[in-house]
C-alpha cells in the first residue's frame, strides 16, 4: 500500500470513527497514529468522555478483534495473560489464553492494578507475546494496546511505572466537546435506540496489515533526522527536567513522525509533521524534578519550549 493509499484510508477509519465519538479530529488522528505507527496509546481523562467508546470503535474500523481488560488492585497476571490448566481426559496441562490474545485489547484504567499485574504488559506491548510458566505464546497480529487511566480520582490507584510509560508511543486526551458537539451528541442519542454507537468495518485482512507497513517507504532527509535528535537532546538539558526522552523515545518520534507523514499522504517526513506529533509522543516520556513537579510545571510545555528553541531544517 503505498502512501496516497494509506491516506485515503486512514481518512475513511477516521470518518467512520468521529460518526460515532463526539471528539476533536486531532485526537482521532493520535489514537490512529499509534496504530499506524505499530505503537500503543495512553488515554488520560476524566469518566465518561468516551475512551472506552474510542477504543470499540477503532477495533470495530479496523476490522479486528478487541478485548477489554478491567484493571482492579486484585486483578493477577495470569488473569490477563491466560493460564494452564489441566485436561482430565488428556491427562495433560493445557494453555487457556487470557484476554491479551486480541488484535486490541483496552487496558480499562490501568493504574488500578498493581505494579507486578501492570508489568505483564510489557512484555506483550513490546515483544507482542506473552511468558507463561516459562513457555512463550505469540500474541496475535497485528497487536494493538489502548490504555485509559483517570487522572482525578487517586485513591486506590498505583503510578504507572517509567518502563511502563515508555512503551506508550502516544499520551493523548480527549477532553469534554464544545457546545455545538455536546449538543450534537444528545440529538445521536436520542435518534438511536441502542445506549452504545456502533460503527462498519472500512478496512480488513491484508489492507489493515499494508495500512502499518506504508510508513516504511517514507523518506526522512538527514536534517529532519537531525532536528529529531536535535529535539531528544534539549529535553535532556531543560532544567526543570530530571530525565529527558530516552534513546527508545527519538526512534519512537522518528517512527510516529514517517507514519504522520503517510497519514497525509505524503512520501517524506516535513519538520510540521515532527512538530505536529512531538508533545503526544514525548511528554509523558519526560520526568520533572522536585521543584518543578512544585511549580507544577506541565510536562507538555516543557516539550512547547523544545520545540520553540530547536531550529527548524529547511526541506
Amino acid at each position: 500500500m503505498d502512501v496516497t493509499d494509506a491516506s485515503t484510508e486512514c481518512d475513511r477509519i477516521l470518518d467512520e470513527v468521529g460518526s460515532a465519538v463526539i471528539a476533536d479530529r486531532a485526537f482521532l488522528e493520535d489514537v490512529l497514529l499509534g496504530f499506524v505507527a505499530r505503537g500503543h496509546v495512553l488515554m488520560e481523562d476524566v469518566p465518561g468522555t468516551g475512551k472506552t467508546l474510542t477504543a470499540r470503535t477503532v477495533a470495530d474500523a479496523v476490522g479486528l478483534s478487541f478485548s477489554r481488560v478491567q484493571f482492579t488492585p486484585d486483578l493477577l497476571p495470569a488473569d490477563i495473560t491466560g493460564t494452564h490448566v489441566f485436561n482430565e481426559r488428556e491427562r495433560t496441562f493445557e494453555f487457556n489464553e487470557g484476554p491479551l490474545f486480541a488484535n486490541v485489547v483496552l487496558a480499562d484504567e490501568i493504574n488500578r492494578a498493581p505494579p507486578k499485574t501492570q508489568s505483564a504488559l510489557l512484555e506483550a506491548m513490546e515483544e507482542e507475546q506473552v511468558t507463561v510458566d516459562g513457555d512463550t505464546y505469540d500474541l496475535p497480529t497485528p497487536f494493538f494496546v489502548l490504555a485509559t487511566q483517570n487522572p482525578v480520582e487517586m485513591e486506590g490507584t498505583f503510578e504507572l511505572p517509567e518502563a511502563q510509560v515508555d512503551r506508550f508511543l502516544v499520551k493523548t486526551s480527549i477532553g469534554y466537546p464544545d457546545e455545538a458537539g455536546e449538543e450534537e451528541l444528545l440529538h445521536r442519542r436520542l435518534a438511536r435506540q441502542d445506549r452504545s454507537p456502533s460503527v462498519e468495518s472500512v478496512i480488513s485482512g491484508d489492507d489493515t496489515a499494508e495500512l502499518r507497513t506504508a510508513p516504511g517507504s517514507v523518506r526522512v532527509d538527514d536534517d529532519v533526522v537531525s532536528y529529531i535528535a536535535a529535539i531528544a537532546r534539549a529535553t535532556r538539558e531543560d532544567r526543570r527536567v530530571e530525565v529527558g526522552v530516552s534513546p527508545r523515545g527519538t526512534q519512537r518520534l522518528l517512527e510516529a513522525s514517517a507514519a504522520r507523514a503517510a497519514m497525509v499522504g505524503r512520501e517524506y517526513v516535513s519538520p510540521d509533521d515532527v512538530k505536529r506529533i512531538a508533545r503526544p509522543v514525548l511528554a509523558h516520556r519526560v520526568v520533572l524534578t522536585p521543584d518543578a513537579r512544585v511549580d507544577e510545571v506541565r510536562k507538555a510545555s516543557i516539550v512547547e519550549s523544545v520545540l520553540d528553541a530547536v531550529a527548524v531544517p529547511t526541506v
